[in-house]
């Protein structure tokens, strides 16, 4: 297998072989994304208002990116193109000879429509809801053009159907490395509560922001002790500021956030936006820790919340789920426990990695053989 993917000025794109040792060749191209607060950032904007691509696509159409995949199937045979994340899609070529997968995370569109319902600044909304729009119409088109597309959930496979009804859809479970992600028996830091993401991920940033301002004041009236940590990378000025005002620790880009959750008594996911499957709950679960988390955080796992987590959606109620959690620690150990059962069970890499390898083998097969039924 050969990946293509692109590293910042920041990064250590070397160490990648070492992460993908069964891969034939890592080819990383230097890029910088433009991202708000970068002075290129407008122009990246100006650019998509004047065209039907939306942000997101446009600012990930690298020609460097294009250019070495297409010298890659033209230097000798490729049985087949996976595109990560639609965004990626723009730099893959749909409908040649080399059958290509779309493997949707998210149903893209449909983060960009729930931030725009929740934004409560006029203008900013109003774009949102044209930016929604563009990636809908990407969105529809890269699915119907791939040979296969992959969703991550069967709630997402049905929006994606309805959404591209020419598509062929197919639905895996996303999993974890219960290896890597297990747990740890350190020592957890009192009434210590976590969330952990790519803290760029506008989602990310809006639940982190939301449980600040609406739902750790009233944890804190119960438990004055209570302590926030905000883990992963690249934090924005939003939620620097946010933790600024709200006493909570921002831990910026780290190597691992395994000793941020080990040392945390529980974990919070309330994410009012987001699509596809939540890894960090698999990730919180395969090391033992209980998670309360609002209904679109948790949505598209198969988890039954009062036994493997905590669902709550008011701000009031998710507080006194974190309230009643941190009072009592059996109760968040039964979670845990009953969590990491979960993963080890039916979410383990080994297991996915099956489902995903099953699925492109049938598509190189449909290819073959036009009349195999490539999505059962």
């Amino acid at each position: 297998m050969t990946v293509v993917t692109t590293h910042g000025s920041g990064d250590d794109h070397e160490a990648l072989a070492g992460q993908l040792p069964h891969c034939r060749q890592i080819r990383s191209i230097p890029y910088v994304v433009p991202k708000r607060g970068d002075r290129t950032f407008p122009l990246a904007l100006a650019r998509s208002w004047l065209s039907k691509d939306p942000v997101d696509l446009r600012k990930w159409r690298v020609p460097e990116v294009r250019a070495e995949v297409d010298g890659l199937m033209a230097e000798g045979p490729v049985d087949l193109c996976v595109a990560d994340f639609l965004f990626a899609a723009a730099n893959v070529p749909f409908g040649g000879p080399v059958p290509t997968v779309l493997f949707e995370h998210n149903v893209e569109y449909q983060i960009w429509k729930r931030l725009a319902a929740i934004d409560r600044i006029a203008p900013r909304r109003a774009l949102l809801e044209i930016e929604w729009r563009k990636v809908r119409a990407r969105e529809a088109a890269a699915c119907a053009a791939a040979d296969l597309t992959l969703a991550v959930s069967e709630a997402d496979r049905r929006q994606l159907t309805e959404l591209a009804p020419e598509a062929r859809v197919a639905a895996i479970p996303t999993g974890v490395d219960t290896s890597y992600f297990r747990p740890t028996g350190a020592a957890e830091i009192p009434n210590r509560i976590v969330f952990t993401g790519s803290m760029d991920w506008r989602p990310n940033e809006d639940a982190v922001v939301y449980f600040i301002e609406s739902i750790l004041p009233a944890i804190r009236r119960d438990i004055p002790d209570a302590s926030f940590a905000i883990v992963g990378r690249n934090p924005s000025a939003r939620i620097v500021e946010a933790a600024r005002s709200g006493n909570a620790l921002v831990s910026g880009t780290i190597d691992d956030v395994r000793p941020w959750m080990s040392e945390a008594s529980l974990c919070v996911v309330p994410l009012r936006a987001g699509g596809g499957t939540r890894l960090k709950i698999f990730e919180a679960l395969a090391m033992e820790k209980p998670v309360v988390s609002t209904t679109v955080g948790a949505e598209g796992l198969a988890l039954t919340p009062g036994r493997e987590f905590v669902a709550a959606d008011d701000p009031e109620d998710f507080a006194q789920a974190v309230v009643s959690l941190l009072r009592d620690p059996r109760r968040r150990l039964a979670l845990g426990a009953g969590g990491r059962r979960l993963v080890e069970d039916r979410y383990s890499w080994a297991q996915v990695a099956r489902q995903f390898e099953a699925r492109c083998e049938e598509v190189l097969a449909a290819r073959r053989h036009p009349a195999f039924d490539r999505v059962a």
